[in-house]
């Protein structure tokens, strides 16, 4: 009988289970074919799957490629590079994504991934065409955000810039890198990186034809413009592919951000609002407000003329100034596109990042790149004396934050949400000055002494007292499990507040030593 006992691992549920070289060796797959399939496929789908013949195919080519050479036979070498295998991963997008909406809420790393590879230099570690197709689909989304307004928040991090669109109801978050140059690091295996955006490339070219024809707009977008002719798209592979032209290509494309040619929009119509089944009139009330919000944001630089200055980001700049409804151009010797000149009289925002600005144009506005993007964030254009070139900037705060009860608030932020209000921030601090002046003065007055009175009972102490003896007792009739959650609870809220406190401390002693510094920069210079 113990001859017949099954060792460990040989039965039950572990039987379920193979391990990875017995399900290579099952599959005829090499290890780094193996991990690039379980990427892009379910392990369950494996064995029937066809890209796995394909891989096969793939391996037998190389080594009658191989042969070919060693023997010197170059024309069965040519034969087998016309009739290298490819593949497609349409269908496992299809799989993975049975509805559009599906795509569009796993489209957050494809982006991110996609913006990252469209800024590889051409160093030999990533195929150059895969660097192309990933600028021209990155260029073609930037391109619908613009053309439907759908930009909502935009944030300047360390790791590059943050932004979020509402594409059709989806918010869509991703990140793009600043535009230094930058070596590859060692410590990445550039093989994974590169079957993620194998896939993540195909998941995008069916999002963007999907998207512009929700619009009606040409996919692959035309320019309009004295460019027209000469970008018009080749078709198949070679618009994707084919470096000298696609490169000229590719950077009209990405200059124009939203020129493309759109139908001609009807007359806006007032639509009749129908209340939403359950919905109050307060709730309809406060919908469609939220809505005509949303509309005023859109249009938010409408209207307002920029021109960016050589030394600003030009791509973001472009990017967001077009998506709020502005108009913007640049030096014509930076990069084509440009549609006017610094020149213009009726440029209304100049963009520079240079502290002194030696002529200025009278009734243009000078500002820091930061501008726009507080503007965005904010839904208003921000007052442009705390922007001006030299001035020492306002923090530039996270639009992905939002303070819960008991946080720790930043002044910036209070007064951000008093313009948002409608409120005037300047006759705020007046309010307040005046305030403490009157208190100042209350307290210089001389003190009089008076007969005592019978003090009668606080009618509103007795009740509090009331309600804190019930919470005492309430929490000595808890449970011991009860209790420990409970206590946790509070433990968490006493954490917060001392955070709160913390902070409001640091920025009060920050604020001390910044008027402390201007006393004495003032003091120096009247020596």
């Amino acid at each position: 009988m113990g001859g017949l006992e099954k060792k460990k691992y040989q039965r039950g549920s572990a039987t379920n289970y193979i391990t990875r070289n017995k399900a290579r060796k099952k599959l005829q797959l090499s290890l780094p074919d193996f991990r690039r399939l379980c990427i892009l496929k379910d392990i369950r789908f494996l064995l029937h799957e066809p890209i796995v013949n394909k891989f096969r195919e793939y391996k037998v080519f190389v080594r009658k490629l191989r042969k070919a050479y060693g023997k010197s036979e170059w024309g069965t070498a040519e034969r087998l590079r016309d009739n290298k295998p490819t593949y497609k991963l349409d269908h496992i997008v299809k799989e993975r994504y049975p509805t559009f909406v599906d795509a569009l809420r796993d489209l957050d790393d494809a982006l991110s991934m996609c913006f990252l590879f469209s800024t590889f230099p051409r160093t030999g570690k990533c195929h150059v065409q895969t660097i192309q197709l990933c600028r021209r689909l990155a260029v073609e989304f930037l391109n619908y955000v613009i053309a439907s307004r759908s930009l909502r928040k935009v944030f300047l991090s360390i790791k590059g810039i943050y932004y979020q669109a509402e594409v059709l109801g989806q918010p869509i978050t991703w990140v793009t890198p600043y535009a230094f140059a930058h070596d590859h690091p060692t410590d990445v295996d550039y093989r994974v990186m590169a079957t993620f955006t194998e896939f993540y490339t195909t998941l995008l070219g069916f999002v963007n034809f999907r998207l512009y024809h929700s619009l009606n707009l040409h996919y692959p977008p035309k320019i309009d413009g004295q460019a027209e002719v000469e970008l018009k798209p080749v078709e198949g592979k070679e618009y994707a592919m084919d470096s000298e032209s696609y490169l000229e290509k590719l950077s009209a494309l990405s200059s124009s951000l939203a020129r493309v040619v759109a139908p001609a929009q009807e007359d806006d119509v007032e639509m009749d609002e129908f209340p939403v089944e359950g919905e109050t009139a307060e709730q309809m009330d406060a919908r469609r407000k939220e809505q005509e919000a949303l509309e005023k944001h859109k249009k938010l630089f409408e209207g307002l003329r920029f021109f960016l200055n050589r030394e600003v980001p030009r791509e973001p700049l472009a990017f967001i100034i077009r998506c709020f409804g502005g108009q913007v151009s640049w030096d014509k010797s930076l990069c084509i596109g440009a549609t006017y000149d610094v020149s213009d009289p009726s440029i209304t925002h100049q963009i520079v990042d240079r502290p002194r600005i030696e002529q200025q144009v009278v009734g243009r506005y000078y500002l820091q790149p930061q501008w726009v993007f507080d503007s965005v964030n904010a839904k208003l254009c921000l007052p442009v004396a705390d922007y001006f070139p030299g001035v020492l900037l306002p923090p530039h705060l996270s639009p992905f934050v939002t303070e819960q009860e008991g946080d720790y608030i930043p002044p910036e932020k209070l007064k951000l949400l008093a313009m948002q209000r409608g409120e005037d921030p300047e006759e705020i601090k007046l309010k307040k000055m005046e305030e403490q002046k009157t208190q100042s003065n209350n307290k210089a007055l001389p003190v009089k002494v008076t007969a005592g009175k019978v003090k009668l009972e606080d009618k509103q102490r007795l009740e509090q007292e009331q309600q804190s003896e019930e919470k005492r007792l309430a929490i000595m009739m808890m449970k011991k499990r009860e209790k420990y959650l409970y206590k946790k609870i509070m433990f968490g809220k006493k954490r917060k507040i001392r955070e709160a406190n913390k902070l409001a401390a640091k920025r009060k002693a920050h604020d001390t030593a910044m008027k402390e510094e201007k006393k004495k920069s003032k003091k120096a210079r009247r020596a």
